[in-house]
């Protein structure tokens, strides 16, 4: 089958096509096990940060990739929920061990033994791969293939954070980085939280007008003051420097939730700037978000379908791997999410 393969972990900077096209053999499902032919797949920073060493794979070479949609190929011995040719998603959790303090309090995304799909099991970024059962998830009719991908972690993660921010609906929200998982979030707290403004900080004019656009009441740079101090805000940026900043616009009892797997180690100098009175005194937070459940992502699937969410996608072949995750490293100027075209569904 055709596939990009990561071989080793590199800065961008030294490999400028850290993706290899291949050609492998296609997996087998196993017990328990979808077959998944695999129609597209969306491109997320953290396939980037897995590409450049920032977060280790558990093997290498390793495909990439954990937005996946595709349709079942064949079912695995004791593979219950679903039939051949159904449409299937799979997400950033693969596996978790089901039995520990953390999977029996519904916090599955914390598991001591949980496994991601495209770093720990093989991804997306091929035209087969397999999946627990139990850790598919159904995708409604009337969601695109290239629309549905994005819901899977952009979206879930992007749901969690809302839920993890305590926002109630008249309080202020701030959006920090306006990517993927931001233009998901403001449409979602449009619809959750009606009458809270949504404040966007993003670095390029192109994003702030894209946020404008889907409904934020104000968009300005990240060092731009906002009209008013926020109740929480929502950091999706690879960077020290927008945390430190999003800390001094939360008023009295403010919550900043980071949405980031790895933050970049190269203005590590910003927390430097970090002073207790400015920044967290008055009993202001600092919540991060880690992985997501199989919750996380079913709410976001069924809460898309039922409001008409849509995603802004631009679809490339699979073989432009390489290039979206370049665009990703330049950061400013995406418009919504990359997602590649594998199959034809």
């Amino acid at each position: 089958m055709r596939a990009m393969l990561l071989r080793a972990a590199a800065p961008l900077a030294e490999r400028p096509q850290p993706l290899e096209a291949a050609d492998v053999p296609a997996p087998t499902a196993g017990a328990g096990e979808l077959l998944i032919r695999v129609s597209v797949c969306g491109v997320c920073r953290t396939d980037l940060e897995i590409a450049e060493g920032r977060l280790e794979a558990s093997h290498y070479p390793v495909i990439p990739g954990h937005q996946v949609i595709g349709r079942v190929a064949a079912l695995g011995a004791g593979a219950s929920g679903f039939a051949v040719g159904d449409r299937v998603g799979v997400a950033w959790i693969h596996g978790a061990c089901g039995v520990c303090r953390w999977c029996r309090s519904d916090r599955e995304n914390l598991c001591p033994e949980f496994e991601s799909t495209g770093c720990d099991a093989e991804g997306g970024y091929a035209e087969f791969m397999t999946v627990r059962a139990d850790f598919a998830h159904a995708i409604p009719e009337g969601i695109p293939d290239a629309a549905a991908a994005p819901l899977l972690c952009a979206g879930a993660i992007g749901w969690r954070a809302l839920k993890v921010s305590g926002l109630r609906d008249g309080e202020a929200l701030g959006l920090t980085g306006f990517g993927a998982s931001a233009h998901l979030v403001l449409q979602i707290a449009t619809r959750l939280y009606p009458r809270s403004p949504v404040h966007v900080f993003a670095r390029s004019e192109r994003e702030r007008a894209f946020a404008r656009e889907l409904g934020a009441a104000w968009a300005g740079d990240t060092s731009d003051e906002p009209p008013m101090k926020l109740a929480a805000i929502i950091d999706t940026t690879p960077a020290w420097k927008p945390v430190i900043e999003a800390l001094s616009r939360l008023e009295a009892g403010g919550r900043l939730v980071v949405n980031a797997i790895r933050k970049d180690s190269r203005d590590h100098a910003e927390l430097e700037r970090l002073d207790y009175a400015t920044h967290l005194w008055m009993e202001r937070e600092i919540r991060s978000v880690a992985n997501v459940t199989r919750n996380d992502v079913r709410e976001m699937i069924a809460a898309a379908a039922r409001w008409g969410l849509s995603p802004t996608v631009e679809e490339l072949p699979l073989e432009r791997a390489n290039d979206a995750l370049a665009r990703m490293a330049r950061g400013a100027g995406l418009r919504g999410a990359l997602v590649l075209r594998v199959s034809d569904g």
